[in-house]
């Protein structure tokens, strides 16, 4: 089935919805307002939760709704509701045509429509039975057990949904995608006397679960979180103080990510509340560094074939050779700054008003050799995985905790350090970056942003890259 045949039968069929009165409600709500639409939203989604050597946990959620949306200048007015009525539909009329009382705005035009597919429409809630998502995690419970005596615990996860939307505008211009998305976590606790540590490891995507069930794939993910574990057994106290760190390739481009790129989401340039806000054509970063927010990567994690506005996403180029390029844009913020949407505008469902939000955001590829860069070091740290941290947006101040580092001694990568966190500013760490890798990495599909009390999917990546100056927080002094 195509995604029009699927939102056909789900809105129009099923919840029994007439287009011509839906199209007559959305032009009555949005008449004089500058933009805005109807946002129909119908989603599953499951999970699993394996620990302890059986099955703890096990959900499955069935929502529906809608979202209707009224802008006036910066004004939003916006009402939803779990009914998906034309009742319900034309009470939320009334709601939103209050923002626009008094303001005669001219409608803006609607988004450039696309016959492009990211990913496919098959529902992965149905693609295997439940028996055979219990096994997929009963094996890999007993593959990590079975692996090194040293495994005290092992917990494993998988997840998947199906999200089906239709965006109608006011001029009839109607929209609809459907979204797969799936995940699989491996968690292992290694032991050895009194000591123990973890390791963990996920991979996602918008695809179906039938990838996980190759034994190759899931065994190399175990595989890696075991041995994250086991590298953490032997982990000494982490140096304290400024020093060289270079960062590895894949998820390390969380903390360019949360650091820097959500300064370069529109809403807080347009309030000027951004550290980039007024620079665009400056130098923000250091030669050679290049940052992309890329919607358009067959069957990412991020990805959308249009975001939650109708717009395509596409591939959006912020910083270029250190430049400041570009920022991600949603409707309304692209208009009211004299620019044009990207893609960019994402919303957590039916009941959440869109707003800039990345997709899958990551730095270029360099010309430096990986071993040549570590080669160059005398001493500092190399953090090749992170775990949680704290950003304060406007200005870019972060913390990040290392679940994997090591030091470096004279240019070789020496013993694991325990208890690493790297502290600075995303602004000035750009501008710090002295060599940029040829090896870019994207992480392997579990990303999720939050922002405003939303939660999206989302990817990250990056080279290895080398900073110089960075502050690293530990519990020894550096040398």
């Amino acid at each position: 089935m195509t995604a029009a045949s699927v939102t056909q039968d789900l809105f129009f069929t099923r919840a029994g919805l007439d287009r011509a009165r839906l199209d007559r409600l959305v032009g009555d709500a949005l008449h004089g307002a500058d933009d805005g639409e109807l946002f129909l939203e119908y989603s599953q989604s499951e999970s699993f939760g394996f620990d302890d050597g059986r099955l703890k946990s096990a959900s499955f959620d069935t929502s529906q709704g809608f979202g209707l949306r009224a802008v006036s200048g910066e004004q939003t007015g916006y009402a939803h509701a779990s009914d998906l009525s034309e009742a319900a539909i034309a009470r939320a009329v009334t709601t939103v045509r209050a923002v626009r009382a008094g303001h005669g705005g001219v409608m803006s035009a609607p988004p450039v429509a696309t016959n492009r597919h990211l990913y496919g429409d098959t529902n992965p809630l149905n693609e295997i039975p439940f028996e055979q998502k219990v096994k997929l995690l009963q094996d890999i419970d007993a593959y990590a057990r079975s692996k090194d005596s040293r495994v005290r615990q092992v917990s494993a996860s998988l997840a998947g949904s199906w999200q089906a939307v239709t965006i109608l505008r006011a001029d009839g211009t109607l929209v609809e995608d459907v979204r797969p998305l799936v995940r699989l976590n491996v968690s292992v606790v290694a032991g050895q006397g009194d000591r123990m540590e973890s390791g963990s490891r996920g991979a996602g995507g918008r695809v179906g679960y039938a990838r996980f069930l190759d034994p190759a794939h899931w065994q190399a993910e175990v595989d890696d979180a075991l041995r994250q574990a086991l590298v953490n057994l032997d982990s000494v106290p982490a140096p304290a103080g400024e020093m060289t760190v270079v960062l590895g390739p894949g998820w390390p481009g969380i903390l360019l990510h949360e650091a820097i790129g959500h300064g370069l989401e529109g809403d807080f340039n347009r309030k000027k509340t951004s550290v980039f806000s007024g620079l665009l054509g400056q130098q923000v970063a250091a030669p050679g560094v290049t940052i992309v927010d890329d919607g358009t990567i067959d069957q990412r994690r991020g990805s959308l074939t249009v975001d939650d506005e109708g717009t395509p996403t596409e591939r959006t180029v912020l910083i270029e050779n250190g430049i400041l390029t570009g920022f991600m844009q949603d409707r309304m913020n692209a208009r009211l700054m004299g620019m044009r949407p990207t893609g960019n505008g994402r919303r957590e469902s039916f009941a959440h008003s869109p707003m800039p939000r990345m997709t899958n955001t990551y730095m270029l590829a360099g010309d430096r050799d990986p071993a040549e860069i570590l080669a160059g070091v005398k001493k500092g740290v190399y953090a090749v995985n992170f775990g949680g941290g704290q950003v304060d947006i406007t200005s870019g101040k972060f913390v990040f905790s290392c679940t994997e580092a090591y030091m470096i001694e004279n240019g070789r990568i020496g013993a694991p350090i325990k208890g690493a966190t790297l502290i600075g500013a995303g602004a000035e760490v750009l501008k710090k970056v002295t060599a940029v890798g040829n090896d870019l990495q994207l992480d392997t599909g579990i990303g999720t942003c939050g922002k405003s009390g939303q939660g999206v999917p989302v990817g990250v990546g990056q080279p290895t890259l080398q900073i110089d100056g960075l502050t690293v927080g530990g519990t020894a002094k550096a040398a």
